[in-house]
């Protein structure tokens, strides 16, 4: 399912491939996004233009997107680009991301290997058991970025890593940073044993995506 639902105020717009199921929408506010409706679910009116736009921004997939008409500023990419470990699950990433011709500013990244929507993630992390701390270890202090936003471009390269180019925090679950880079490979065949980084484990097994 995809679409944009129009409002006097505010247009909302949904990528269901894109979409994880966090229900941060439907949580935040069941009268804009109606849980388990039989039809029409996403209803722009039900809530101020500002409340909306909070509830837009707050999908970590990038699922929900918003146009505001009203005159008020659009979505734009945070000061400080993240790339956030979920715990037995994706890499959610927020910053201004160059991905496959498209500019998102939310994403959240297969790093299971099993997903059929690489590189989204589209929760087969659940079925296939993966395991994947999201507390891993601060091994050394991470060196300071001269700017920690920009452009942060992820190129899936042919059958291995993420290739991660640009200014990045990855962060753990609960907020620490375990390093600062403006280039590095991150695991998405789920076998790495220094997880999120890669460490050649897809030849081993024979990645493919």
């Amino acid at each position: 399912m995809a679409g944009t639902v129009e409002g006097e105020k505010i247009d909302v717009s949904f990528n269901g491939k894109r979409c994880i199921h966090s229900r941060n929408c439907v949580l935040g506010n069941p009268h804009v996004f109606v849980p388990n409706a039989p039809g029409e679910w996403i209803h722009p009116e039900a809530a101020s233009v500002e409340q909306v736009v909070t509830l837009a921004e707050n999908c970590p997939s990038g699922a929900i997107g918003c146009f505001r008409k009203d005159g008020g500023p659009q979505e734009k990419p945070p000061v400080v680009n993240t790339v956030r470990l979920r715990e037995n699950g994706p890499l959610a990433v927020h910053a201004e991301i160059v991905l496959g011709g498209e500019t998102l500013f939310r994403a959240t990244l297969c790093r299971c290997g099993a997903s059929q929507n690489k590189p989204f993630c589209d929760n087969s992390h659940i079925k296939a058991g993966f395991t994947a701390t999201g507390e891993p270890p601060l091994k050394e202090a991470p060196a300071t970025l001269e700017a920690r936003n920009g452009p942060l471009t992820i190129t899936p390269t042919t059958n291995g890593p993420l290739k991660v180019e640009g200014n990045a925090e990855i962060v753990t679950g609960t907020g620490h940073t375990i390093d600062r880079t403006t280039r590095t490979f991150l695991c998405r065949c789920g076998h790495s044993a220094n997880k999120p980084f890669c460490d050649g484990s897809h030849k081993r097994v024979g990645f493919v995506g």
